[in-house]
């Protein structure tokens, strides 16, 4: 979340960061219930200074022999005062806690003006698409007619947006996870964490997924548990409530997990594919590190993804999203996009982004610069290293043959006993 101090003393800073991100929000009702919020506590804290005034008389009646019954009568009249006046507090808390939850990330400087996926700028390509002497066909007929991915028995066992992966199938998703994995851990610096699968409404609320996008997560009946969207989330929790010592920092951690969305805005949208499932996997990277090397960590991170592009031969493009197309917790966001060449356009594989100190004041995550110093809110960035069903997509229509087999890149050779080719 925003800084409250920056939302009471410079509102006309986020009401311009707001309006860059399209983002509505009643910021006229939030600093009036700021202020109304101080005017109360300014009257309890009258109230209570009447009270121990009158606590203090009490004392020296008694002293004095006298009756007590009447400011005995007026103590509680206040402390029922002061009670009333601390229910309205908490109702005010409320009200305004609610409306910062709901308030994305600033934009930072750099981000670009737009309204959507229009106003994004690329910043580079790398690799130039292949230029087929047949035509390519979608990595779905693909898989099907290889006997290695199956929609139709998914769909009997959970419905629309699910894949059963077979053989073949299987064995290369389970290579590019461990590839993914070794590279990020071996060459990379991160350190691999297996988290939970499922995580609690505490956990998505400092993470930034609840309350705003509830819809978008499948809940388990009759408890405070969900599956997990994506790794982002426990690995940004692992230290909430915490405060971390300096010479932690900075964090690297990178984790397989599966993901689970409900795709609840996606209506009509990739419903073939591996495109847009409800559960898929992907290999995560997070981020936290110190606020005046965020923005430099955000370029490294970029580029560990971008490594695993160049070593599976995939033409790609780097995006610098506009600030009407950045994800809630964003304060600054590249989209890497693979080559699909049976659409003839790029498809987003992974998203990188600083989300500064707005999920870390959200968990309470903290860090102390140095000895004796106060705290300070570290910096969380997150990214895609990469979403492996995406990935294993694009590998089979770019290293696509004209007999329909999928040549495996020599990187990922080693994962699968040195195949150099999938055929029927």
């Amino acid at each position: 979340m925003l800084d409250p101090k920056l939302l009471r003393k410079q509102p006309e800073l986020v009401a311009r960061a707001l309006s860059r991100r399209h983002h509505p929000f009643d910021l006229e009702t939030f600093l009036a219930l700021d202020v109304e919020q101080r005017r109360i506590t300014t009257a309890i804290d009258e109230k209570r200074r009447q009270r121990n005034e009158q606590s203090q008389a009490i004392g020296k009646v008694k002293q004095a022999g006298g009756d007590i019954a009447v400011i005995s009568a007026e103590v509680r009249t206040i402390g029922d005062a002061i009670k009333a006046l601390e229910a309205q507090v908490a109702e005010i808390d409320l009200k305004r806690d609610a409306m910062v939850l709901q308030i994305p990330n600033v934009p930072d400087d750099s981000v670009p003006e737009g309204a959507d996926e229009h106003g994004n700028v690329e910043v580079r390509k790398v690799g130039t698409p292949k230029a087929f002497e047949f035509e390519p066909q979608t990595h779905d007929a693909l898989g099907v007619a290889l006997g290695i991915m199956d929609f139709e028995r998914a769909a009997k066992l959970a419905g629309a947006r699910f894949v059963v992966m077979k053989g073949w199938g299987s064995r290369l998703e389970r290579a590019l996870i461990n590839f993914m994995l070794d590279l990020h851990t071996t060459e990379h610096g991160y350190t691999e964490i297996l988290p939970p699968f499922l995580a609690n409404r505490e956990t998505l609320t400092a993470n930034g997924n609840l309350p705003k996008f509830e819809e978008d997560l499948f809940a388990v009946k009759e408890s405070d548990l969900f599956l997990i969207p994506t790794a982002e989330v426990p690995l940004t929790n692992l230290y909430r409530g915490e405060i971390i010592e300096a010479d932690q920092l900075p964090m690297y951690m990178t984790a397989y997990t599966p993901c689970f969305r409900a795709e609840a805005g996606a209506a009509g949208r990739d419903t073939r594919g591996l495109i847009r499932l409800h559960q898929f996997d992907k290999v995560e990277l997070v981020k936290v590190v110190r606020p005046e090397s965020s923005f430099d960590e955000l370029e490294a991170m970029v580029k560990n993804a971008e490594t695993i592009l160049q070593r599976l031969e995939l033409p790609y493009r780097v995006v610098l999203l506009c600030a009407g197309d950045m994800g809630f917790n964003s304060a600054k966001t590249y989209d890497l996009e693979v080559w699909f060449p049976s659409q003839n356009k790029y498809r987003e594989i992974s998203s990188c982004s600083n989300c500064t100190d707005f999920q870390a004041r959200r968990g309470m995550t903290r860090f102390r610069p140095e000895a004796q110093a106060s705290t300070e809110y570290p910096h969380t960035l997150n990214g895609s290293g990469l979403a492996v069903g995406r990935t294993l997509a694009a590998l089979m229509e770019n290293h696509q043959q004209p007999d329909g087999s999928i040549r495996i890149p020599a990187a990922l050779q080693p994962y699968v006993g040195g195949t150099k080719e999938i055929r029927l």
